[in-house]
């Protein structure tokens, strides 16, 4: 006797549900597992320290964080008692910024940045825990060799470090540059296929945390930014107290704010750091 048609279409139809509920439950815990690759993608490499008259005051230096890991850095003594303490972005690692570190130093400032743990030559692998033990050992390094005021410069997923940081250590200032509400948030918008409000371990919960800072911000956004849309920006600056200044650059994007604001993004971070930061 012959199988009914439609009993054969529901079996085959169901087979083909049953594997595609296989096949994403098995991604799923690929991606949990994989997640913290996933999520960070760090140049091991070691940073050669520059050579040539214009760094021959720049220092590379040392320290070991609380739970004992080796990271390395670097320090620019500045012309003023004013020291930026640079958390910077995901990918790459310091000497990728630096262009951007001697546009920053030419304003007088005292530049301070480290390579968390899994980059640029310092041991270990990166988490969110750990790049938070990381910046708490740069700050004591720092305040070990200056008197100074010290201002958090946290780029992108430097942001969230920069923040949290704020929260234990308040600098005198901060300034953000293209940072997120939440990793979560960023992370559903790249794999929305995904359930990643359940499955992320770093989450870097930047828009609660920075309600509790009150220390003035800068906050600096391209307009055209792919990785962290301006509109995420924004609400990142919305939940933030007074003071606070927010610096759209219209056509820039998320790695190249420097360049396409140029002398202008320089003027706003000088007059930012004028207004609050006594000297």
């Amino acid at each position: 006797m012959q199988k009914d048609p439609p009993q054969t279409v529901r079996r085959f139809l169901w087979n083909v549900i049953r594997s595609v509920f296989f096949v994403y439950v098995a991604v799923a815990l690929l991606a949990l597992l994989l997640q913290r690759k996933l999520q960070y993608f760090p140049v091991t490499s070691p940073v050669p320290l520059p050579r040539g008259e214009p760094y021959s005051e720049l220092e590379e230096f040392e320290v070991t964080t609380s739970d004992g890991v080796r990271l390395v850095g670097w320090h620019w003594q500045g012309r003023r008692p004013v020291t930026l303490l640079v958390f910077h972005g995901n990918g790459g690692h310091r000497g990728h910024r630096l262009g951007w570190l001697e546009s920053l130093r030419s304003l007088g400032l005292g530049i301070c940045v480290i390579d968390y743990r899994g980059y640029g030559g310092s041991d270990g692998s990166p988490s969110e825990e750990g790049l938070y033990r990381d910046a708490e050992a740069a700050l004591g390094w720092l305040k070990s060799r200056q008197s100074g005021s010290i201002v958090y410069f946290g780029e992108s997923l430097g942001g969230g470090v920069a923040t949290e940081l704020a929260l234990r250590f308040p600098p005198a200032a901060m300034i953000l540059q293209s940072a997120f509400t939440s990793a979560v948030d960023i992370g559903q918008q790249a794999y929305p296929f995904l359930p990643v409000r359940l499955l992320m371990k770093d989450r870097y919960d930047n828009i609660q945390k920075i309600q509790q800072v009150s220390t003035p911000i800068l906050m600096i956004h391209g307009g055209a930014d792919s990785i962290v849309p301006v509109e995420n920006g924004r609400a990142l600056f919305n939940a933030v107290g007074d003071p606070k200044e927010w610096y759209e650059i219209p056509v820039a994007g998320h790695n190249d704010l420097p360049w396409i604001g140029g002398k202008r993004y320089l003027a706003r971070i000088e007059e930012f750091l004028r207004r609050h930061v006594p000297e």
